[in-house]
């Protein structure tokens, strides 16, 4: 197939364009750059792109394709909550402007990276994809309007599918350090303390970003009737965790670090324990990593590129320190879109 990927660039952009092509596919891209430079290790080779916002897409930019793969939004709660409108005007409304021409140009397929932040605040109970939305953040909200919209736009030519990906973590040549086991993991490296900013008591289901990656490809190669109009919890049922529980992981694995709980520590409402048996089962699809190897292929991955606690607390692998900095030198206006 020919693959338009959006937010190519991005952390797990990055990581999916390469797996996209070794399975035969032709992959092109659409992303707005933020994070051009904030390279991690080695970089992956140019594929062919367009350098546009989202919000911008225009029909040239969909012709041709088979299928989307949509990763190109506000990345995370903080992000989200640094502009709440600017999150629906790129998470909601952008993904829908996408998918309309996606639609019009006769693409079959259009795989939405959504989030189980849509289920919030939920408890200790695993939950399923018939579990109630309940987000508590605008970048939450923001991924059940637009599945509820993409779902609206599902006939027999339209395929929208919707990955609800647990909290990543890993390496990529676009290193995320605000994800909880990346930032625990580089705090440990080098600092020696696995900082713990929360008590330490939410559940979180964690996914490497390598099987996120893996997952859209499953879900890409899938029957139509498999996938037409569903959603899919992903990451493993066995990888859910305590935030405490990841630290004394990451602990075990760093040596010499001790686990140091903030004075100002408080307690994560978004706290939730997700089931992903419906991706196992609907397409065979089984996770390669659990968060111990993850730590370890991270502790490994910051000695050899010199991690510094400069890059992981500025403005180098933290998403919302890096926008804040593009806006504060006026190269991204207040509507997170380049000044030219």
């Amino acid at each position: 197939m020919k693959v338009l990927v959006t937010g190519h660039d991005g952390y797990i952009g990055t990581v999916l364009v390469p797996l996209l092509q070794e399975a035969g596919h032709e992959v092109v891209g659409l992303d707005s750059y933020w994070f051009e430079g904030c390279v991690f290790g080695e970089d992956v080779p140019a594929i062919p792109a367009a350098r546009v916002d989202v919000r911008d897409a225009q029909p040239e930019h969909v012709a041709g394709v088979d299928a989307v793969i949509h990763l190109a939004n506000l990345c995370n709660d903080p992000l989200g909550d640094l502009n709440p409108d600017i999150t629906y005007d790129i998470n909601h409304r952008g993904t829908i402007h996408l998918a309309e021409l996606a639609k019009a140009a006769g693409a079959t397929r259009f795989l939405h990276s959504s989030s189980c932040s849509l289920y919030g605040a939920q408890g200790d109970a695993p939950i399923d994809e018939s579990g109630e939305f309940n987000p508590v953040t605008p970048y939450g909200e923001s991924k059940v309007l637009a599945e509820r919209d993409l779902s609206a736009m599902a006939d027999d030519d339209f395929s929208p599918t919707y990955l609800r990906n647990a909290t990543a973590y890993g390496s990529s040549p676009r290193l995320r350090g605000d994800l909880v086991v990346n930032n625990l993991t580089g705090f440990a490296v080098t600092t020696g303390e696995v900082f713990l900013k929360s008590d330490g008591t939410s559940w979180r289901p964690l996914v490497h970003v390598e099987d996120i990656s893996r997952a859209f490809l499953a879900l890409l190669e899938a029957p139509r009737e498999v996938v037409h109009d569903e959603p899919f919890n992903v990451g493993s049922t066995t990888e859910n965790y305590q935030i405490r529980d990841v630290a004394k992981i990451v602990g075990d694995v760093v040596p010499n670090s001790k686990v140091v709980l903030s004075d100002e520590a408080f307690n994560d409402i978004r706290n939730y324990r997700v089931n992903c048996d419906k991706l196992a089962q609907a397409v065979g699809f089984e996770t390669k990593w659990t968060v111990r190897k993850g730590a370890e292929q991270l502790y490994e991955d910051y000695l050899r590129n010199g991690l510094t606690l400069e890059q992981l607390e500025e403005t180098t692998y933290m998403r919302v320190r890096h926008i804040t900095e593009l806006m504060d030198a006026h190269r991204l206006d207040a509507h997170l879109r380049w000044q030219h």
